[in-house]
C-alpha cells in the first residue's frame, strides 16, 4: 500500500515539473470588460430613474427660495435684537463705571480736603 502511495506522490510531482508554467495575466486587459460593463450597467439605471417635469422642478425651487429668504430674515431680526441687548448693556456697564470712578473720585478728593 505505502507503495502505491509513493508512485502517486512521484507522479505528481513529475506532472507539476513537466506542467506547463500559467502565464500571469495582464491586469489590464480586465479592466475595458469591467468598464465597459459599468456604463452599460449605469445606462440601465439612469434608465429607471423617474425625472420630475420642469413644472415640478420650477415649484420646488420656488419653495426652496421663499423659505430661504423667511429663515435669512428670522436669522437677521435675531441677530439685530441680540446686538440692541449687547448695546444697551455695555451702555450701561459703561454709566455705572464713570458713576463709579466719579463717585470714587469725589471720595478721594473729600479725604485729602479733610486731613
Amino acid at each position: 500500500m505505502s507503495d502505491k502511495k509513493e508512485k502517486t506522490a512521484t507522479e505528481t510531482v513529475e506532472k507539476k515539473k513537466n506542467a506547463p508554467a500559467k502565464k500571469k495575466e495582464n491586469p489590464l486587459k480586465k479592466i475595458g470588460p469591467a468598464i465597459k460593463k459599468f456604463f452599460k450597467d449605469f445606462k440601465g439605471e439612469c434608465k429607471k430613474v423617474t425625472w420630475p417635469s420642469g413644472k415640478t422642478v420650477l415649484n420646488n425651487s420656488l419653495v426652496v427660495i421663499v423659505v430661504v429668504a423667511i429663515v435669512c430674515v428670522v436669522i437677521f431680526a435675531i441677530d439685530q435684537g441680540l446686538a440692541a441687548i449687547i448695546d444697551a448693556l455695555v451702555g450701561l456697564a459703561s454709566k455705572d463705571e464713570v458713576k463709579e470712578t466719579t463717585t470714587q473720585a469725589a471720595n478721594m478728593i473729600n479725604l485729602f480736603l479733610m486731613k
